[in-house]
């Protein structure tokens, strides 16, 4: 993301805890990669910072006073909110409210956010669509991603401030989290040792390549959130708003079984997977489907990377990479 926004001559400010939730030296990669790719170095700002830092949060935006913000750090994780809540209230709730009050004090032109689908916990119409009801979290990740779209539509009703929110679909790809299954299941391949498949390899998964997710971030970005001229009170669309905030689903529209998925990951490895059945996990939902319906009107783009390509490119990456990363 901060790599795309560099090429086309914006300045960027970057922040990140690098807290070990996963291994630093990952993310430290990442950053050294940015760092060799520089044109312009001048243009680029990293800062170790955490969001739950009210002061420096402060500080951050009276020193840099950002035109607009793109908001993807959070403390992820299904599973790790199961045995770690606090974590997720001080990253998730307490720091997106530290990040809303700067965008307020320094009249941020446009904030763009990082949701999830988990938000439609359990809801089980599909597609998942904008418009449905997302009152049922079954984690308490999900709980927090939820809470974020309501604070952030009440600071867009109340100081006027653009927001718009992306409901994020199993994003996969080179760079990505080491505690997600691309990642968790290549290096297990790799190794020789057996992967953990939960509900027995029938969860669906609407999974979403790193490129289709960086343009429909940027569109979004460059088309600040407005309110809906349409919006009716008396019968409210939970993804629009007479306030400048908007929802929108960011997902590949192709849901993939989990069996399907590690039978194209075995072929772009080119090793089989030792596979470990397993049930469903507690805060898990048993299938995610994006209707994008509305990314599309608004920006005239939908992801549409296949999961057959998608996983040969990160395969290829995955292939080079040092091991010691994957850890």
């Amino acid at each position: 993301m901060a790599a795309q926004l560099l090429r086309r001559g914006e300045r960027v400010v970057g922040l990140d805890n690098l807290n070990a939730y996963y291994n630093p030296a990952l993310k430290q990669a990442r950053l050294a990669r940015l760092a060799a790719q520089l044109e312009r170095p001048e243009a680029w700002n990293f800062l170790r910072l955490d969001l739950s830092d009210g002061l420096a949060m402060a500080q951050l935006f009276d020193s840099e006073q950002p035109r607009a913000v793109v908001h993807l750090a959070a403390q992820a994780g299904v599973r790790h909110s199961l045995q770690n809540p606090a974590v997720y209230i001080q990253s998730n709730l307490v720091g997106f409210g530290h990040l809303l009050e700067g965008c307020r004090q320094q009249r941020v032109a446009h904030l763009v956010y990082a949701s999830s689908s988990s938000v439609y916990g359990g809801n089980r119409q599909m597609p998942f669509a904008e418009g449905q009801s997302v009152n049922h979290p079954v984690s308490l990740y999900a709980a927090t991603k939820a809470a974020n779209e309501l604070m952030a539509h009440t600071y867009s009703h109340l100081y006027d401030l653009p927001a718009t929110g992306l409901r994020f679909f199993t994003v996969y790809g080179p760079w990505g989290r080491p505690d997600m299954a691309p990642m968790l299941f290549a290096r297990a391949i790799l190794a020789g040792e057996p992967i953990r498949v939960f509900n027995h390899g029938r969860m669906r998964r609407d999974f979403t390549y790193i490129d289709d997710i960086v343009e429909a971030v940027i569109g979004c970005l460059d088309r600040p959130a407005s309110a809906d001229p349409h919006f009716d009170p008396a019968a409210p669309d939970p993804a629009t708003s007479w306030a400048p905030h908007r929802l929108f689903n960011i997902g590949n529209s192709q849901p993939t079984e989990l069996l399907h998925f590690i039978r194209v990951l075995e072929q772009a490895l080119g090793k089989s997977a030792i596979m470990e059945l397993l049930p469903i996990q507690p805060g898990d939902l048993e299938a995610t489907a994006a209707d994008t319906s509305r990314l599309e009107a608004w920006l005239g783009f939908r992801p549409s990377t296949s999961i057959e390509l998608g996983l040969q490119r990160f395969a290829d990456w995955v292939l080079q990479l040092d091991p010691a990363l994957l850890g």
